[in-house]
């Protein structure tokens, strides 16, 4: 079954709780936020005013930036949120990548290597602490000393857990212990901090699975596959917008058409791309920005009324 959750940043109070329960109503999985610090609100408050005007809705970060959030502060946030949503938070974490962030802050980003393994450290120690348990951590990249949560507790045995990247270090971790593993198909940091590198080919995507699905040997079932979808563009003529994005990206038009994280031709080609990247690579979550959330609806009761059909 394919669930679509919504990405966006709060501007004020009215839109805000507006949008929280649009996307509650039209059915979408869960409202996220991306985790910038300086340059976007910041999530878990965004989320907490969420939480009170709707029911049902997951809400995280998405991804929250494990190379500057510690994670003893980051699990209280999670487990707060859990508690005021009445068991509906998510944990989506991610290696960061934007050098401002960590110059604001007074440190230097690490290489990809340090930032993977910091990854991994925080990510450890959070879910230990939402479980329950103390921890000690006292290596070069993290440190915590009998860091516990005495309150307040998660709602939830087991807050979701997703991770966000394309390392191929990252997704071996994520298939041996994640529930989701989201793919970008964003490679390389560019030079500017902001800009990626597009991985949208075929068999870019295949290594990545490849690489989760080797992480998940010993498991019993593997992650949950999830895409951050690019572009959202329902039109005639899909070609000519391929075109165009591919221009943009540095990758050819069938790479882009053929892309899970683009959504491109009529509602009927989507919804029937949405099948082939279930078949080939097991995707069946998606992330959506909130730009493309009136197209993101009607794919999603057009979705919903397929599966309702004898």
């Amino acid at each position: 079954m394919i669930s679509i959750s919504v990405q966006a940043v709060p501007n004020d109070a009215n839109s805000w709780t507006a949008l929280a329960r649009r996307c509650e109503a039209a059915g979408f999985d869960a409202l996220l936020v991306p985790d910038h610090p300086g340059a976007v609100a910041s999530p878990l408050v965004a989320l907490a005013a969420a939480a009170p005007v709707t029911e049902r809705i997951g809400l995280g970060p998405y991804v929250a930036n494990a190379g500057v959030r510690e994670p003893l502060l980051l699990a209280s946030d999670i487990a707060t949120l859990d508690v005021v949503s009445g068991g509906r938070a998510r944990l989506a974490l991610g290696a960061g990548h934007t050098p401002a962030e960590w110059a604001m802050l007074g440190s230097q980003r690490p290489d990809v290597a340090g930032r993977v393994r910091r990854f991994t450290a925080v990510a450890e120690a959070c879910r230990a602490l939402l479980a329950g348990q103390e921890v000690t951590v006292e290596g070069p990249e993290v440190y915590a000393r009998a860091a516990r949560l005495d309150g307040p507790r998660p709602i939830q045995d087991r807050v979701p857990f997703t991770v966000g990247g394309g390392n191929s270090t990252l997704l071996r971790w994520a298939g041996e212990h994640a529930d989701v593993v989201g793919l970008s198909g964003l490679g390389r940091t560019l030079p500017d901090g902001y800009g990626h590198e597009v991985r949208w080919r075929d068999e870019d995507i295949d290594r990545q699975v490849e690489l989760v699905e080797r992480g998940a040997a010993g498991r019993a079932s593997a992650p949950a596959r999830e895409a951050f979808v690019q572009v959202v563009e329902v039109t005639d003529d899909a070609e000519a917008v391929a075109h165009r994005f591919a221009e943009l990206a540095g990758c050819t038009a069938r790479d882009v058409l053929a892309a899970p994280y683009a959504w491109i031709g009529t509602e009927e080609e989507i919804v029937a791309s949405l099948a082939e990247y279930e078949r080939r690579w097991g995707i069946t979550r998606y992330v959506v920005r909130e730009p493309a959330l009136d197209a993101a609806e009607r794919l999603l009761a057009r979705l919903r009324a397929d599966r309702a059909r004898p």
